[in-house]
């Protein structure tokens, strides 16, 4: 019986991870509504759920893919991949009405730029300040406070360090939760209440799980609009960190 329920288990990982997915985000609206009475998005709650499960498994193994090194959670490394989590981006996109969101037209535009250099240099000034010095280093950490995308992207690209990477990504982790969980609490005060301010505000805020989360505890009607440009927003940072802003970079230090 142990033979066949493990021969089960492994045929059917990503099913289990989707179940595992679903159960955590069951239980993570149930905290939501009891601690914060919805004000924090399940969403934020179970990022953060999630991040600890990761590591739980990660000490549990010994492993680098958190509790997908568990046999029995195999078919989370499918499930978090890149390619489901890039078709979930761009699913958003067809809920959007183009008569509305060409009205963001020029601030949109303005917005997405301001967006991407902003954080960067704000990630940059953090770097400096916690001791790194080197070019490569400093622009990875800047792109990771763009988006926990852009981070290893540009690592990458530049050859970065696996801690410096790995540093960058929580950056933007935690640059996601904060936005999840602040947008609902300060919407009224940034006029969150039409397609053209989401737009405007996924392209300041870039995180696209972020500007998802907070604009769903928001307005459900925003999500496409803000997850649009924010996905945009995620596009120019992969293009100008490691090109125009890290040779900016460079000039400087």
């Amino acid at each position: 019986m142990t033979e066949i329920a493990g021969k089960l288990i492994a045929d059917q990982s990503l099913l289990i991870a989707l179940a595992l997915v679903g159960a955590l985000m069951g239980a993570s609206v149930v905290v939501s509504r009891l601690l914060s009475r919805g004000r924090i998005h399940a969403s934020a709650i179970a990022i953060l759920a999630a991040l600890a499960l990761a590591w739980w498994g990660g000490v549990l193994t010994g492993g680098k893919k958190g509790l997908a090194d568990l046999p029995a959670f195999a078919g989370l490394a499918l499930l978090g991949g890149a390619m489901l989590r890039d078709f979930a981006i761009v699913s958003t996109a067809f809920e959007v009405d183009a008569a509305e969101a060409r009205k963001a037209g020029l601030l949109g535009a303005f917005a997405l730029l301001l967006g991407t250099v902003v954080p960067f240099a704000v990630g940059v000034g953090m770097a400096w300040s916690f001791g790194y010095r080197d070019a490569v280093s400093l622009a990875t950490l800047g792109a990771g406070a763009v988006t926990y995308i852009v981070g290893p992207v540009t690592g990458a690209a530049l050859g970065a360090s696996s801690p410096v990477m790995a540093l960058s990504i929580a950056t933007g982790v935690l640059k996601a939760v904060l936005v999840m969980v602040f947008t609902p609490l300060c919407a009224r005060l940034m006029g969150l209440d039409n397609p053209r301010s989401a737009m405007v505000f996924g392209g300041l805020a870039g995180t696209v799980s972020g500007v998802a989360g907070g604009l769903a505890a928001t307005d459900p009607r925003l999500v496409p609009y803000g997850a649009l440009t924010a996905t945009f927003h995620t596009g120019l940072g992969c293009l100008l960190c490691p090109s125009l802003l890290f040779l900016a970079l460079s000039a400087l230090v």
